[in-house]
């Protein structure tokens, strides 16, 4: 194996141990968080973009290089140029190649893939850590603003809380008071107003009475 693809596979096994590491459940996430603010990784994570698409684009070119040696050769194997005699051993040349094309391309697509799966890790653990965090200030938030009203329950003076339901009371009754005043106001009111409405129209059966006796005085008189 080339210095290269060495230095590929030494970058897959460091993925892999990472991401053992960043699955294990014994650590939690605001561990993860705070070893991913320290001094030692904050001059880093201010170049983690840069470097992050530095080694994509690596992985992405020895990935596709891999690619093309494993079109290459097995495209020399399906069609053999030499001898009987030398067949064999060019052959067996053939898929020793074909098997390192084979094990690169496999080695750079599994770094590849290992790269966007620590990226996701790293990002959702300390999207994680920061919920855990917002959620506990919450917590006491509320919790300081529930010991804060027990407080003032606790010091409010009962007689001036019982004074204070007493006037209510008090307000409550003069204004029933005055609701049932101008009740019976306007039911007296409705009474005179009935009263006035039969005077009328007895004055008006009386009229119409008069007026049909002139009728008919008129007519016998014709």
């Amino acid at each position: 194996m080339s210095i290269q693809w060495t230095l590929i596979a030494g970058c897959m096994y460091t993925e892999l141990a990472l991401t053992f590491l960043l699955l294990l459940p014994i650590i939690s996430p605001k561990r993860w968080h705070s070893f991913f603010k320290s001094r030692f990784l904050a001059s880093i994570y201010k170049m983690s973009h840069v470097y992050f698409m530095v080694f994509l684009a690596v992985l992405v070119l020895v990935f596709l290089d891999a690619i093309r040696e494993m079109h290459k050769y097995s495209g020399e194997i399906k069609s053999p140029t030499h001898g009987h005699a030398e067949h064999l051993d060019v052959e067996m040349q053939h898929h020793m190649r074909l098997f390192r094309a084979q094990r690169n391309f496999y080695i750079s697509g599994i770094s590849l893939f290992l790269l966007f799966v620590l990226h996701r890790l790293v990002s959702l653990i300390s999207l994680l850590a920061v919920s855990y965090a917002e959620l506990e200030a919450a917590m006491k938030q509320a919790k300081s603003a529930s010991d804060a009203a027990r407080q003032l329950l606790d010091q409010q003076d009962p007689t001036a809380a019982s004074k204070d339901i007493s006037a209510e009371l008090t307000q409550l009754k003069e204004e029933n008071k005055k609701m049932l005043a101008q009740k019976e106001a306007a039911l007296k009111q409705a009474e005179s107003v009935n009263r006035e409405y039969d005077r009328l129209m007895k004055e008006l059966a009386t009229l119409q009475a008069k007026e049909e006796a002139v009728s008919e005085g008129g007519k016998k008189d014709k």
